[in-house]
């Protein structure tokens, strides 16, 4: 793989974008019959979703940058993500409160947030010893996010998705190792965790 085609999947798929897509495909690819939220109000929570858990972790983080805590906006360095990963994890953990205690939102958000928020509490504990690959826990907390709908609903809704998360995440992972930004073992593991994180719900019925 060319270095700018990695270079390519791992800004598109970027860990802070992941719950953008998941709410949008939920909100836009299901059928009405499963929220029945009008398009504003769905463009609404893409845009409160896409706020919360990118612009202001990211602008966090470019502050940070001009600071001298962090020294690039890449965050290479396993040192480098510790404030960002801690600013992320702040970020997400408001946005499933405000989806639990507003009684707007399905019940659906919160516990999609709180898997996506818990993944980046794990990414943040083990940054402090092992420099784990932050996109395979988020991709592989994505792909098991859409496993768990896709038992959790009616019929199946989320096959396709599926299918084309499994070779996003092939895609990604190989970018991540064709740049050099992590090993082998972190990519593989950081992507078991968050799967397993993703169906961690499985026994609970929607």
């Amino acid at each position: 793989m060319s270095s700018r085609l990695a270079t390519a999947l791992s800004v598109v798929f970027h860990p802070l974008l992941i719950p953008t897509y998941l709410f949008s495909l939920l909100l836009y690819y299901l059928p009405p019959e499963v929220f029945s939220y009008p398009p504003e109000g769905r463009r609404l929570i893409v845009l409160l979703v896409f706020m919360i858990t990118f612009l202001l972790p990211t602008l966090g983080t470019l502050l940070m940058q001009h600071a001298g805590f962090v020294d690039s906006l890449t965050l290479e360095e396993r040192t480098d993500r510790k404030w960002p990963l801690l600013l992320a994890a702040t970020c997400y953990t408001v946005l499933t409160v405000v989806f639990y205690r507003m009684s707007f939102f399905d019940h659906l958000f919160y516990m999609m947030m709180g898997i996506i928020t818990a993944s980046v509490y794990l990414a943040l504990v083990i940054n402090q010893f092992w420099k784990i690959s932050a996109h395979s826990i988020g991709l592989g907390g994505a792909l098991g996010i859409l496993v768990l709908l896709h038992v959790w609903l009616p019929e199946a809704y989320l096959l396709y998705p599926i299918v084309a998360g499994c070779i996003i995440c092939g895609a990604v992972l190989s970018a991540r190792l064709a740049l050099g930004a992590h090993t082998t073992k972190q990519v593989y593991t950081g992507f078991l965790l968050g799967f397993l994180l993703g169906i961690s719900l499985w026994g609970i019925q929607f």
